[in-house]
């Protein structure tokens, strides 16, 4: 009895009672931990069919993706290499041509100009610079009147004012021939036709002009039509030294006054000198000279 009713061992057998519990408590949840791990094991090692459908399908996708990438780049490749291939070509033509080609933008200013365009003009580099800066003081021969053009006084009036009309109302013209001085001093004939550039859409993106030199042919047509007056001069000539040779032929052959018919003769031989003189030149030229400086 009086070790059941000891303090110290009360205290010992309820620590033990509260150890043996708390062990079978641990031992079950143990055990129940260790099925529930064991059963999402299982789980996860055999995925069911409605499982593994859908990230076959995003691996799939994923794969289509990157393909239509892939050949995207290599599309956008191929059309950077055609562009600059045009570009190239375009460049080649332009610098090639014997024609001058000056595009404006659509601020008026000249943003490109061509090998030729910058011979034929005199400028270095016209890029920056206006119609009016350029052509200055240059004055219409024929072609196109601009409504500014036509309004004015002037006899001939500028080539810069007609192309700034066109320019302001965007439409073309076929032909303006116009005097030009360069800046150096030296005196042209230009041949200007005055286009404008339009985007795919429709949109005026700004202007192409192409110049030609006309001086040589100016000169040639010039020298045809000095031919042409020299020529009718000599036809002229021509037709009153035969008129005089036959009027004195006819007085000769009835006339019987000795010192009439060596008068007469004379003025045949007289008449032959100059046709002689007169053809001759024209041919070697010197007649063309006279003619020229007389005209």
């Amino acid at each position: 009895m009086n070790l059941l009713t000891n303090p110290i061992l009360v205290r010992m057998a309820l620590v033990f009672i509260a150890g043996a519990v708390a062990f079978l408590v641990g031992t079950a949840l143990i055990r129940r931990m260790r099925k529930s791990l064991l059963a999402e094991q299982s789980l996860s090692s055999v995925p069911s069919g409605s499982e593994a459908l859908p990230l076959h399908t995003y691996h799939a996708v994923i794969q289509e993706l990157k393909q239509q990438k892939y050949e995207l780049q290599n599309l956008q490749t191929e059309e950077r290499r055609r562009a600059k291939t045009s570009e190239n070509i375009s460049a080649a033509v332009l610098a090639n041509l014997s024609s001058g080609v000056l595009f404006v933008g659509g601020n008026g200013l000249v943003r490109q100009a061509n090998p030729a365009a910058r011979r034929i003009l005199g400028f270095a580099s016209p890029a920056g610079m206006s119609l009016g800066q350029i052509f200055r003081d240059a004055r219409v021969i024929s072609g196109i009147q601009s409504a500014a053009s036509e309004s004015s006084t002037e006899t001939s009036p500028k080539v810069a004012a007609a192309l700034d009309t066109s320019l302001r109302e965007k439409t073309p013209f076929r032909r303006l021939e116009g005097r030009y001085l360069t800046p150096a001093g030296e005196e042209r004939i230009l041949d200007i036709g005055l286009t404008p550039v339009q985007a795919p859409g429709g949109d005026v993106l700004g202007a192409a002009c192409l110049i030609n030199d006309e001086s040589e042919l100016a000169q040639i047509r010039q020298a045809q039509e000095l031919r042409g007056e020299i020529s009718a001069e000599l036809a002229l000539q021509l037709r009153n030294s035969l008129a005089t040779i036959s009027d004195c032929a006819k007085r000769l052959s009835v006339g019987d006054d000795p010192e009439l018919s060596r008068r007469l003769v004379a003025d045949i031989a007289l008449e032959a000198q100059k046709l002689e003189h007169t053809i001759g030149g024209f041919l070697s030229g010197t007649t063309s000279a006279g003619m020229a400086a007389g005209v």
